[in-house]
C-alpha cells in the first residue's frame, strides 16, 4: 500500500511540476505577443516611416528596374567617311540599332573631337580615302573608332562591338575576294556557335535589377527598423524601465525584429507581386515559401547588426548614419554589382562576411532558377551562422549597458 501511495505523490509532484512548466511558457509567449503588438502600434503611428517604406518598396523598385540599363543602347555615333564608296557605306550601314545610332556626317576630323569632348557623340567612325581600293587589292587598310568612355561600362561595351563589327566586315571582304562568298561559303567547313542561355533568355536587364534592387531594400530596412525602434527607446528614456521590468534584453529585443520583419515581409509581397511580376513580367520559378522562409531567416540575420548599431549610438541621427556606412560597404561586397570573380582575392575574403551576399545568391537561385533547398544550404547556412553571431553580440553589448 506504501508503495501505490509514493507513486501517487510522485505522479501528483510530476503534474504540478509540468503546470508550472507550461505556465512559464505561457507567460513567456505572452511577453513576447503584447511586446510584438506594442512595436506594430509604435510603427503604425510613424506616418513618414510609413511613407518611405511604401516609397522603397514600390516606386523605388521600379525605377531601378526600368530607368537603369547597363546594355548600350543606340550610342550616338558620327561618321568622317574620306571615301565614299560603297564599302564604306556598307560598314557606315552595320552601325545601327539597337547598340549604336548613327546621327550624321563630319566634314573633317577636328569636329569629332570637338563633339567627343562636350559629350554629344560617343562614338566616332573615320574611314581613310582610298578604303575601298585598299580592300580590292588585299592591301593592309585601317578604320580609327574613337570612343567616349567616361563611362566605363558603356565605354568597353561599345569598344567591343565596334570591333566585332569592324572585323567581320573585314572577314566578309577577304572571303569575297578569295571568291569564297555568298553561296560558295556555305559549302565550307566551318564551327557554329549555338548558345543557350539559361535562366533570363530575353536578356532582359529590368529582370536583375528589380530584384537586386528589392534586395537591397530589405537589407536597409532590415537593419534601420530594429535599430531606430532600440535607440527610440532610449531617447525617450523607456529602455531602462523596459530591462528592471520582469522582461529579459531578449524579451525586449526579439518583439522588435519579430514585428519589423512582419512588416518587411510585406513589403517583399507588395513588391514581388505587384512590380517584380505585375510591371516587368519577372517570373518566379521556384517555391515562393522557400523564398519567404530564406527572406525571413535573413532579416533576423541583418537585424543582429541592427541591435550592434543600436548598442553604439546615441541618438536616431546616429543610428541613420550608423546604418548607411555598415550598409555601404555590405553592397559593394554582395556580388550585386561587382562579379566576385573581377575583385581582388581579399575583397572576395571578405565577401564571406557579408550576410547579402549569401542571400543574394540563394534569391537568384529561387526566383530565376527554380533551386531548391538541397543546391542552397550553404546559402542558407551562412546566413544562419552570420545572423546568430551578430545576435550573440548584440545581447551582449545590450547586457553589458545597462549592469
Amino acid at each position: 500500500m506504501s508503495g501505490k501511495g509514493g507513486g501517487g505523490g510522485m505522479r501528483r509532484v510530476n503534474g504540478a511540476g509540468g503546470r508550472i512548466i507550461g505556465g512559464r511558457a505561457a507567460v513567456w509567449l505572452e511577453r513576447i505577443r503584447v511586446m510584438t503588438v506594442k512595436e506594430l502600434l509604435q510603427f503604425s503611428r510613424d506616418g513618414a516611416l510609413i511613407l518611405f517604406m511604401i516609397y522603397a518598396f514600390t516606386l523605388d523598385i521600379y525605377l531601378a528596374g526600368s530607368g537603369v540599363r547597363l546594355e548600350l543602347s543606340r550610342a550616338v555615333t558620327v561618321v568622317l567617311d574620306d571615301d565614299r564608296s560603297f564599302s564604306s557605306r556598307e560598314l557606315t550601314a552595320r552601325f545601327g540599332p539597337p547598340s549604336f545610332e548613327v546621327v550624321g556626317k563630319l566634314r573633317d576630323g577636328s569636329e569629332g573631337s570637338g563633339l567627343l569632348d562636350r559629350g554629344e557623340a560617343m562614338v566616332v567612325i573615320d574611314i581613310p580615302p582610298r578604303f575601298e581600293e585598299s580592300l580590292r587589292k588585299g592591301s593592309p587598310t585601317s578604320v580609327q573608332v574613337r570612343l567616349d568612355a567616361s563611362n566605363s561600362v558603356l565605354g568597353s561595351f561599345a569598344s567591343s562591338y565596334s570591333t566585332q563589327i569592324v572585323s567581320r566586315f573585314g572577314l566578309e571582304t577577304a572571303l569575297e575576294r578569295l571568291g569564297a562568298g555568298g553561296s560558295r561559303r556555305e559549302g565550307m567547313p566551318g564551327v557554329m556557335v549555338e548558345p543557350r542561355v539559361w535562366f533570363n533568355p530575353t536578356h532582359d536587364n529590368r529582370w536583375f535589377m528589380s530584384i537586386a534592387e528589392l534586395l537591397n531594400i530589405v537589407t536597409l530596412f532590415a537593419m534601420l527598423l530594429p535599430a531606430s525602434a532600440m535607440v527610440r527607446e532610449k531617447e525617450r528614456g523607456t529602455l531602462e524601465q523596459l530591462l528592471v521590468s520582469p522582461l529579459n534584453p531578449f524579451q525586449v529585443i526579439f518583439p522588435k525584429v519579430l514585428s519589423m520583419a512582419v512588416v518587411i515581409l510585406a513589403g517583399t509581397g507588395v513588391s514581388l507581386f505587384g512590380i517584380l511580376k505585375g510591371c516587368f513580367g519577372v517570373p518566379v520559378k521556384g517555391s515562393l515559401h522557400l523564398y519567404f522562409m530564406i527572406t525571413l531567416l535573413y532579416i533576423f540575420a541583418v537585424a543582429g547588426l541592427g541591435v550592434v548599431i543600436s548598442t553604439v549610438a546615441r541618438n536616431l541621427a546616429q543610428a541613420g548614419m550608423l546604418t548607411i556606412i555598415t550598409y555601404g560597404p555590405m553592397i559593394f561586397l554582395s556580388g550585386a554589382w561587382t562579379p566576385p570573380e573581377a575583385m581582388p582575392e581579399a575583397l572576395r575574403l571578405m565577401m564571406r562576411l557579408s550576410p547579402l551576399y549569401y542571400y543574394i545568391d540563394a534569391s537568384f537561385g529561387v526566383l530565376l532558377k527554380g533551386a531548391g533547398l538541397s543546391l542552397l544550404w550553404d546559402s542558407v547556412m551562412g546566413i544562419a551562422l552570420l545572423g546568430g553571431l551578430l545576435h550573440g553580440v548584440g545581447l551582449w553589448r545590450l547586457r553589458g549597458q545597462f549592469r
